[in-house]
């Protein structure tokens, strides 16, 4: 069992959330250091008294500031979003806030309490590891929380991976499709392909596939996505074209010509990416190819944080780990008879797919509030998609699709 369950809908039970841990010098040491990272930060920290911290820009209010910085002392990687959840803080430019907050990143704690911190950073908890029974209850934690409540801010077509624009004025289903078209494209999708898509979500690329002709099986852990994808797939009339096993990637055994998957890699962890690069390479027929997206980020990023235990981790996704470029790049080499033939980068596309995600879902609050879910739960959503476009606002965070066929001589 994972060490922290979040509350399904009509629980509305957050254990241990709101009371703050309490150590005085902790949290003298954490406004310390807040007040003189904020100092030439382009925010305004608004104090209830009225006094202002930062050099001027989006306002961030502290309403509680004692128990803002006895959270910021106790854990800041987690603290600080978990104050948001209980509203020690607010802000109506919350993206803007965050962004501020991002590209400054490293340098909002001095190099030498840094290197301090890591020594008592706390790690990644047993529970999540990525093997196959924990990889379930990763995906559980979050993938089934409701088809509802996704479907309350995600476009028609169900799509919960980064959008492809040709400009900010198309609609999203138009974005998500051309994103979808973009992966089957590099996979060489076309009528007759036998296609294994890892990771099925709702069905919309196996759909999109199916609709050119394509044989698809599609692989999910998520029991709640296959029933609503398997129903949509009906929906469409193609289910003859369409099959979708609740089944892990490592137990699939069959030969495709086409191996597609979206932003999958992120939920699989660093030490089992040579196993999932070896299955792209050992389900896919000669000549075949695959087609990837993934989140990434930089490659010292990825060194310097992938130990760490976040706020990311503890409420959204358990387990996981954004690769770089580099890593994908050396996995292929080092665990696959393939090779990267093309690529793009779209992270602009991923915040802007961000905003709307999160714009639409504070508008409709009120229809997946009738769901069972709380006002905790509604920060803790506004804050993980506030928090995921400024990292791609700012650069941190980028997404990448990459195709891939079997190397000369192989």
């Amino acid at each position: 069992m994972s060490t922290l369950s979040l509350p399904r809908p009509n629980q509305g039970i957050w254990p241990g959330l709101f009371t703050a841990p309490r150590s005085p010098l902790r949290a003298r040491i954490a406004e310390s250091l807040f007040r003189n990272a904020v100092r030439t930060l382009p925010v305004t920290v608004l104090l209830p008294g009225g006094t202002t911290w930062g050099a001027g820009g989006p306002v961030m209010r502290l309403v509680r500031p004692a128990e803002f910085f006895h959270r910021l002392g106790a854990d800041a990687k987690i603290g600080f979003g978990e104050a948001y959840m209980v509203g020690d803080w607010e802000s109506d430019e919350l993206a803007d806030v965050l962004s501020a907050f991002a590209a400054r990143l490293t340098t909002l704690i001095p190099p030498g309490l840094q290197r301090l911190r890591r020594w008592a950073e706390r790690g990644h908890p047993s529970s999540d590891t990525n093997d196959v029974a924990g990889s379930r209850q990763n995906i559980h934690r979050h993938y089934d929380l409701s088809n509802e409540l996704f479907a309350a801010f995600l476009d028609e077509t169900m799509t919960y991976s980064s959008a492809l624009f040709e400009n900010r004025n198309v609609d999203l289903r138009t974005a998500q499709l051309r994103k979808i078209d973009g992966v089957l494209d590099y996979a060489g999708v076309r009528a007759g392909s036998r296609v294994l898509e890892i990771g099925t979500g709702w069905g919309a690329l196996a759909i999109r596939a199916a609709e050119r002709g394509a044989t698809v099986t599609s692989l999910t852990i998520s029991a709640e996505q296959r029933k609503l994808a398997l129903d949509r797939v009906r929906d469409a009339g193609l289910h003859d074209r369409v099959t979708v096993h609740l089944r892990d990637y490592r137990e699939e055994h069959g030969r495709y010509d086409a191996v597609v998957s979206v932003e999958m890699i992120e939920a699989v962890g660093a030490e089992y990416w040579p196993e999932y690069f070896s299955v792209l390479d050992r389900v896919l027929a000669p000549g075949g190819r695959v087609g990837l997206q993934a989140i990434t980020m930089p490659h010292d990023r990825m060194i310097a944080s992938r130990a760490s235990y976040t706020w990311i981790h503890k409420y959204i996704f358990p387990g996981g780990l954004i690769p770089s470029v580099r890593s994908i790049e050396e996995s292929v080499r080092d665990h696959t008879r393939l090779r990267i033939v093309e690529t793009r980068s779209f992270g602009h596309d991923y915040a802007e797919t961000l905003r709307r995600w999160r714009d639409t879902f504070l508008t409709r609050w009120d229809e997946v509030k009738q769901l069972g879910f709380d006002d905790t739960f509604r920060r803790m959503w506004e804050f993980y998609l506030a928090y995921s476009e400024a990292g791609f606002r700012v650069g941190h965070l980028g997404v990448q699709q990459f195709a891939m066929v079997e190397r000369l001589g192989h």
